[in-house]
């Protein structure tokens, strides 16, 4: 670990906490928003008595815990598993950012997109968990090797806000992490997760750090003890081997809160039996886990669930307010996690009062539990009832009490978190269920069939408009075996005000056991209605954070949907709430019948292909295709136009739209002739007319089948810029996906029109005719193919073609090219896009035709230099480029090519993927010469090529 590592001071702190975005908005909200779980129904292990097993046991105990990790799939889901299910803590997960820069095998989705996408893959494994969760502002800006690159490009002060605020939520006794701010959790990213992990655990309790969250209604806490997981580093003789450097560091750990060193790997204070079984789940708590982690597809496609067998994990106390033993069993050893341990919060002398009420609550508890019958789960329901009474008379009597203001915030918050779980084991012991969606019409009851499976029922639209209306139909069943009361039911805007939500007839005041009740509501969206989207967003994607955009939802994974339905049920004299987010049916062939929630969308939506790119300064017309999608339902007519550059022009310069019916595209096809292009950026945005309004942004719902999908928004418009960019003429090119780019498109900008190549085609076709071939990113771990037919893309070299190969993975380490090439190990990467380039052989062909290419074309990149920087190569290929991170060995292997026969091999590590989609003019002008050697008139290719110069590099 670097000394050198930044610790904000509070003078630092406090300046901050006044110039981050909307602080003083922040300070006008008196209670944080909550995450109302969307999911339609829970998952099996949480219904029932298999629930109500782990409810009893969360309300038997105050324990707490928050996990700080990175990305999306970073955390330890055995340990938070183990915890939640297995010990009843209440246990949160907060991740720093969404895992926007990673990668993605299952969809075309990419940054922000991917960044949506990985939230609902998040939320669905913390269904398995059994978590709460939460995120900060920031954003994976890709591969980071180092802490302090991270916490310079995200502002640590930034970071450590967003955590500090949802640290004093959840106000958890334990804070810990997977990671531990040293070089062994791998990069950058992962680092600042255990050094936020630790800085918290002090400064949150520190009523001077963030003071607009003291006065927004937050009061400072301090977490008992933080732990981080014993790292699993490579340790040699040499150090610790950082796999993102390729260096070695000093085996010595740094402690954040006290600010002194641990020599060698930091000791194992208890240990997770995360492999243990549990038999009322049927499963290990590793082997669930993994069922959540497997939702989490877009890195690796799915993970096998693990066989049964014993597993820990070990972690290691950094700090603790609490004497307890060098070894634990728990966490929480030394820390008082009975109900009546919530009693401390008050004076001493006032301290024995309130323990009796406690321990008169957990007497309660204790007779639901051991009432507690699998068979009859409503055994336990008399207690649970008398329990969430006591419970109620207890916030009640905190809240009418002279306890100081702290001490009466922390009860109230404990006490609350023991109220929700009563109301939550009466609806598991009772066998309560609630379930609202839409319906074509006016719903009535028995909709469903005969079977009550939705198999009759009409599918419904996943969006309605501002100024419609639409139908909810609310279903609640009493599956138990006692009689409750039915005192209420309604439906709730969670999107501003002004909804008119009318019920058709009343609810049934009783319900029998095995009765259900049906209510149905009439609701018309008022036109201010708010959006579900994002309540974040950022202007380009070299802005390493999201800007707030509600800043009521700071630090919530999404907005919260738009419709809440819920119903009041009396059962003991005391009440039961039953919510649920009001859902749409569709039919997927093989699945049947879904539910997702509602939407509120824009009547009309407008998206821009390519939304960035380039435009030749001698470019004679652009063509942007503009699609547009309507959710109005009924026939639209309007009109779409384009905000263009002055002297620009556009064929039409008015197009007419008209769709017949809700969820209708049409695309639009605009010829722009640009004027004066200069080598300077442009914006173009689509603007549609439509029943007095003007649109000018359009969403698309990210996911893939099996996971919840959820809109992302992005403005109509197109960024170009214009780029002095010369191509060879004529060019015809093939193009080889892999795991999904955008290159090819991108293409398109300088008049190059790819053919993408089929598995058929590169095993028999003649590519001959093909004046390049480029292998897309990953090709040869996604394309089975091109191993089997490589000789064919060799051959087809030898004959006088030109193949480029994007950077590549492992797969591609078993010298594919016409010559020796390695990656060996753990492949370079060059990660500061703004670092030093230097040309190597400025005279060479490939960089002087058909365009001079200078240290200039590496100019204002994006994210990252590149990945699989080539180790070593044989001495047929020349290298033409040298870049490096700070302190990184110089990397040469990242444009390689050599003459074969009579054609070029050239290998590519740059991240054009990322450069050229984002409209980079260098990547631009570096492709155009690549594409072009074959016709490079300084190449001579088509003619043998020369003798290799003698040894290798």
């Amino acid at each position: 670990m670097r000394p050198e590592v930044r610790r904000g001071t509070i003078a630092t702190i406090l300046t901050l906490s006044l110039s981050l975005q909307g602080a003083a908005a922040v300070a006008q909200q008196s209670e944080p928003a909550r995450y109302q779980s969307a999911y339609a129904r829970p998952l099996s292990v949480d219904r029932g008595s298999t629930g109500l097993a782990q409810t009893l046991q969360k309300l038997h105990t105050r324990a707490s815990l928050a996990m700080v990790t990175a990305h999306p799939d970073d955390e330890d889901g055995g340990m938070l598993t183990y915890e939640s299910r297995g010990q009843g803590v209440d246990t949160t997960l907060l991740t720093l950012n969404r895992g926007e820069g990673g990668q993605n095998v299952m969809t075309g989705d990419y940054w922000d997109q991917l960044g949506t996408l990985r939230t609902q893959e998040l939320l669905a494994a913390g269904n398995y968990y059994g978590v709460h969760q939460y995120w900060t502002r920031v954003a994976d800006f890709g591969f980071s090797k180092t802490i302090e690159e991270a916490l310079k490009t995200w502002g640590e002060d930034r970071v450590l806000y967003d955590v500090v605020r949802a640290i004093r939520i959840q106000r958890p006794l334990v804070v810990t992490s997977v990671f531990v701010g040293n070089v062994s959790d791998g990069h950058g990213h992962h680092q600042v997760a255990g050094y936020m992990a630790q800085r918290v655990y002090a400064m949150a309790a520190d009523p001077k750090v963030f003071p607009d969250q003291i006065k927004a209604g937050l009061l400072p806490w301090s977490p008992l003890k933080v732990y981080g997981r014993v790292p699993f580093a490579r340790v040699t003789d040499k150090g610790i081997y950082d796999y993102a450097t390729g260096r070695y560091a000093p085996v010595r750990f740094r402690n954040y809160v006290d600010n002194t060193w641990i020599e060698g790997v930091p000791s194992t204070t208890l240990e997770i039996p995360s492999g243990n079984y549990n038999p009322m789940l049927g499963t290990s708590y590793m082997q669930l886990s993994r069922e959540g982690l497997n939702e989490q597809k877009t890195q690796n496609g799915g993970i096998a669930v693990p066989l049964p067998r014993a597993f820990s994990t070990p972690y290691h106390r950094y700090a603790s307010h609490v004497t307890s033993a060098a070894k634990e069993k728990t966490f929480f050893d030394g820390i008082d996690i009975t109900l009546a341990g919530i009693a401390s919060y008050a004076p001493q002398g006032e301290q024995e009062s309130w323990r009796e009420k406690l321990n008169a609550l957990n007497a309660t508890v204790e007779s639901a539990i051991s009432g507690f019958n699998a068979a009859n789960p409503a055994t336990s329901a008399p207690a649970l009832a008398r329990g969430l009474t006591q419970t109620n008379a207890l916030l009640e009597e905190v809240a009418k009490s002279k306890l100081p203001a702290e001490a009466r915030y922390n009860m109230t918050h404990e006490l609350t978190v023991k109220q929700q779980q009563f109301n939550l084991a009466l609806q598991q012991a009772l066998g309560l269920a609630l379930l609202a969606n839409t319906t074509e019409g006016s719903a009535a009851p028995g909709r469903m069939g005969p079977f009550g499976d939705m198999s009759t029922q009409v599918p419904t639209s996943q969006t309605v408009v501002p100024g419609d209306k639409v139908a909810v139909a609310v279903h609640i069943a009493n599956q138990g075996s006692d009689p409750v009361a039915l005192s209420a039911v309604d439906v709730v805007s969670e999107a501003g005000t002004g909804f008119t939500i009318t019920p058709k007839g009343s609810a049934a005041p009783k319900l029998a056991a095995g009765g259900t009740c049906d209510q149905t509501f009439d609701i018309t969206v008022p036109r201010t209605a708010e959006l579900t989207k994002p309540y974040f967003s950022r202007p380009s994607l070299e802005q390493s954070y999201y800007d707030i955009n509600d800043l009521r939802y700071l630090n919530l994974p999404t907005r919260p949907y738009p419709l809440l339905a819920t119903a009041t049920v009396t059962y003991h004299d005391v009440a039961i709430k039953l919510t649920g987010v009001v859902q749409t049916v569709h039919r997927i062939n093989g699945e049947g019948p879904v539910l997702e929630p509602l939407l509120i969308a824009p009547a009309i939506s407008l998206s821009v292909t390519p939304y960035a790119g380039v435009v030749a300064l001698n470019s004679a017309a652009i063509e942007l295709h503009v699609e547009l999608h309507s959710s109005v339902k009924g026939p639209a007519k309007g009109t779409v136009r384009l905000d263009l550059p002055a002297g620009w022009r556009s064929t039409p310069e008015v197009a007419s739209f008209a769709t017949m019916r809700e969820g209708e595209d049409q695309n639009l096809i605009f010829h722009v002739q640009p004027q004066q292009v200069q080598t300077k950026p442009y914006t173009i945005t689509a603007v549609a007319e439509f029943n007095g309004e003007k649109f000018t942004q359009g969403f698309q719902t990210v996911g893939y089948p099996g996971l919840r999908p959820y809109p992302h928004y992005r403005a109509a418009a197109y960024r170009t810029t214009g780029v002095d960019v010369k191509t060879a003429p004529n060019l015809n090119i093939g193009y080889v996906m892999g795991t999904g780019d955008d290159v090819a498109t991108s293409l398109e900008d300088i008049g190059i029109h790819p053919n993408m190549l089929s598995a058929g085609e590169i095993a028999s076709a003649d590519l001959s005719h093909y004046d390049a071939i480029i292998l897309g990113i990953r090709a040869y771990a996604a394309r089975p193919e091109l191993k089997t037919f490589n000789n064919r893309l060799l051959e087809y070299v030898h004959n006088g073609g030109t193949v480029v190969v994007q950077y590549q993975t492992q797969e591609y380490d078993h010298n594919y090219g016409p010559y020796p090439l390695t990656l060996s190990g753990d492949p370079e990467k060059v990660v500061e896009e703004d670092n030093k380039v230097s040309i190597l052989a400025p005279n060479d062909p490939v960089l002087n035709w058909p365009n001079k290419i200078t240290t200039t074309d590496f100019d204002h990149w994006v994210e990252e230099r590149g990945h699989s920087f080539m180790r070593e190569w044989d001495s047929h290929y020349i290298a033409l480029t040298e870049m490096h991170d700070t302190d990184q060995d110089p990397q040469k292997g990242g444009l390689l090519y050599a003459r074969y026969g009579k054609g070029a091999y050239v290998y590519l590590s740059y991240a054009f993927y990322r450069q050229m989609p984002d409209g980079v003019p260098g990547s631009f002008r570096i492709m155009a010469n690549l594409l072009s050697m074959g016709k490079n008139p300084g190449l001579a290719l088509g003619k043998d090529a020369p003798p290799a110069v003698a040894g290798t590099h």
